[in-house]
């Protein structure tokens, strides 16, 4: 306890002896009843004011005081009459329990007020985060026209001979795939983004995504692995976002992968869902990093500039993927690597309609 915590111990002990000095002053007047209420108030307003120790040892005093000065005979801590005991305890008794109510309403209320500042920062963050998305998704809206202004122009001047526009149209692409992200990320966490989860196969998936990831994976070898022991993978997912997701994918591994090293893609059956697999042998997430990476605008310590992107990708993959119902996750490669698992809720050829269009078999990859 430091000086000033020993200051109002010894301010309200000296408070219980004026008071005491006070009613012995005229001791004849008084009953029994006067001094008890008068010691009790005393001990409710220092548990109200200080803490419940404190209460607890003005309480102690009173009934000291109590016994030694008011109760016959006096300056003695005997008693004459043994109903007095019965009357010291209740005090006593009473004392505690008042001191010990004020000190739980003391204490709900701090945690009242607590809760009260933490949702008031709370409704503060949302509405600072509202206000984020919007300016994000308004400037990112109003950057469209003059990047497709800008492509336009680069394309005319290409036309002219001119080889640096090819730089220009590049860039711009670039910007505008950045665009659209940021919008699509806005869409996303306002639930505004439209989602239509159908029957697909997973072969229909993995070969679109390969066709589409083609170009940025310059050549890079893509060994793909289905289940053998289902004849047909089927899941309930929204094609294009779930297409959007695997695109995703290959192309991180393709940024993260040492030259000569093939990505690898997996398709499987794993209970109720359907889980496609990207595999790299990269150099992996340390732990810490596993659930940040997912986050937007999130660059790994120590990533080299020139690998590309803003760090909108996995967010927005994830994201996709919660919207329709599944899940993305990280999983340390054994070996060293990646492994990205998209999740998506599986279905059965019996709920296939009778007349739907054909479902693609394996064989047509």
């Amino acid at each position: 306890m430091n000086a000033r915590g020993l200051a109002r111990w010894a301010a309200w002990l000296a408070a219980a002896a004026a008071l005491t000095a006070v009613m012995a002053a005229v001791r004849g007047d008084l009953e029994k009843v006067h001094v008890a209420l008068a010691y009790l108030l005393l001990v409710l307003a220092a548990s109200a004011r200080e803490t419940r120790a404190l209460g607890l040892a003005v309480a102690v005093a009173a009934f000291l005081g109590f016994n030694f000065f008011f109760l016959p005979p006096y300056e003695t801590f005997g008693l004459a009459d043994r109903r007095d005991w019965l009357v010291l305890f209740t005090f006593l008794a009473v004392a505690a329990v008042a001191t010990q109510l004020l000190h739980r309403a003391r204490h709900g209320a701090a945690e009242v007020e607590r809760l009260s500042v933490e949702a008031k920062r709370a409704a503060a963050l949302g509405e600072a985060d509202r206000l984020k998305d919007a300016l994000i998704a308004s400037v990112s809206h109003d950057l469209r026209t003059p990047l497709t202004t800008i492509k336009a122009l680069a394309h005319d001047i290409r036309s002219d001979g001119d080889e640096r526009a090819v730089t220009i149209e590049e860039e711009a692409d670039r910007l505008n795939r950045f665009v659209a992200d940021l919008l699509d990320l806005s869409r996303l966490a306002g639930g505004a983004l439209a989602v239509a989860p159908e029957i697909n196969a997973a072969e229909d998936l993995v070969g679109a995504a390969l066709q589409r990831a083609s170009g940025a994976l310059g050549g890079r070898g893509v060994a793909v692995s289905l289940d053998p022991a289902e004849p047909l993978l089927l899941g309930r997912f929204d094609f294009v976002h779930a297409l959007r997701v695997l695109v995703n994918l290959l192309e991180n591994a393709h940024k993260y992968s040492p030259p000569g090293t093939a990505v690898e893609v997996a398709a499987r059956r794993v209970g109720d869902g359907l889980e496609l697999a990207v595999a790299d042998r990269g150099p992996g997430v340390p732990p810490a990093e596993r659930e940040r990476i997912f986050e937007p605008f999130y660059r790994p310590a120590g990533s080299s500039p020139d690998v590309g992107g803003a760090g909108l990708g996995l967010s927005i993959a994830r994201r996709l993927a919660e919207a329709q119902g599944g899940t993305l996750r990280y999983e340390a490669r054994e070996g060293g690597g990646s492994r990205f698992v998209l999740r998506v809720p599986a279905a059965d050829v019996a709920e296939l309609d009778a007349g739907g269009a054909a479902v693609p078999t394996r064989e047509s990859l």
